[in-house]
């Protein structure tokens, strides 16, 4: 596969020119399947399909958010595009600028074992749990130390400096950095996180639902810490979220998954008041709006039925156990719907799309 090439169901990257080339980061065609069963413990073996064929690109300088149920694949996608773990088929290619000016495409799919070590300093991952992603019993200082350390050949006086600028850049006293990740707040923590990312300025992050785990007011300051930096130092991210109200507020464009495959991509402005699939439909009506008037008049729609299993998903459109119009066709039974374009830059993997304006 080119990954240089068009994909159905891959969105223009839109930069300043809004050309594919302006893409920091191409996912083509990525699939991850578990092998499961099996083993001493004996029974059948089979597969679980996490992610099903997913593509999007993502412009420098932008933000996707990817949304769904807990379980959808949108962790095991992200961690596959880093190869935290491996993935099953895909190409995913990242594009970073160097000094001359020009950018430098990396296919991270075929890096071996010592480009992949280089290639860490590009891309980086910020967890969900701020806690659980430190060391207990190494102090921030040495936190922040240890990439520096593996990755560079820094005198540990130069390593100093650059903790305390990491420190001042994520709103943090320098002074901290003997302290140990329980003498900090869930904030604070998920700052010293954002900071260890940031250790060899990265081009591209992850940002694995960095705010879930916070209170309410402290997930307002890290977003806004977030956008700054992405103001500041030029970064593009990969938001994984299920809180629609989030992603709102710091994404350029989303792709809402549904069981392993992207269902519908689109700007968050055009999925907020066109969305047109049904899963959707039903994400946007759980977002509380703050006026109770309003409130009050909204339709919310309940999806019956649980979650099928990705270990032997539906036949067709995976949605249809669920769909208030497709577990009434024949055709969404029969025929999995492709990710196709209803209008410009709006994608929709559905054989009967509907706009409908969430207010």
């Amino acid at each position: 596969m080119d990954p240089t090439k068009p994909v159905d169901g891959a969105v223009q990257a839109t930069g300043d020119n809004g050309a594919r080339g302006d893409a920091a980061l191409s996912v083509r065609g990525l699939v991850k399947t578990f092998e499961v069963g099996g083993g001493w413990l004996g029974g059948e073996k089979g597969e679980v399909s996490a992610v099903a064929d997913v593509s999007f690109d993502i412009g420098f300088g932008r933000t996707l958010g990817l949304v769904g149920e807990s379980g959808c694949g949108k962790s095991t996608t992200a961690r596959c595009i880093l190869r935290l773990i491996e993935p099953t088929s895909g190409d995913v290619v990242l594009q970073r600028p160097i000094d001359d000016g020009t950018t430098e495409r990396i296919d991270i799919i075929a890096s071996g074992r010592a480009d992949l070590r280089r290639l860490r300093r590009h891309m980086q991952i910020v967890f969900q749990d701020p806690f659980a992603s430190l060391n207990p019993r190494m102090s921030v200082g040495q936190a922040l130390r240890e990439p520096l350390k593996v990755h560079t050949s820094m005198p540990r006086s130069e390593q100093d400096t650059r903790v305390g600028e990491l420190m001042r850049l994520v709103g943090l006293n320098p002074r901290l950095v003997d302290r140990y990740p329980h003498e900090f707040s869930g904030g604070q923590r998920q700052r010293i996180g954002v900071a260890r990312a940031l250790a060899f300025d990265p081009g591209f992050l992850v940002l694995d639902e960095p705010v879930s785990a916070l209170d309410v007011s402290i997930q307002a300051q890290v977003l806004n810490l977030l956008d700054e930096l992405q103001q500041e130092l030029g970064l593009t991210y990969l938001f994984i979220a299920h809180d629609l109200a989030v992603v709102r507020h710091v994404c350029d464009d989303i792709a809402v998954m549904y069981l392993g495959k992207i269902v519908e991509r689109t700007s968050a402005e055009r999925l907020f008041d066109e969305s047109m699939h049904p899963y959707t439909h039903a994400l946007l009506s759980a977002v509380p709006v703050p006026d109770p008037e309003q409130e009050r008049g909204r339709l919310r729609i309940l999806l019956e039925g649980d979650v099928p299993s990705p270990l032997n998903p539906p036949s067709g459109c995976r949605f249809h156990t669920r769909c208030h119009v497709g577990r009434d066709q024949e055709v969404c039974r029969s025929h999995e719907p492709p990710l196709e374009e209803v209008s410009e830059g709006h994608w929709v993997a559905c054989h009967f799309p509907e706009a409908r304006q969430v207010v």
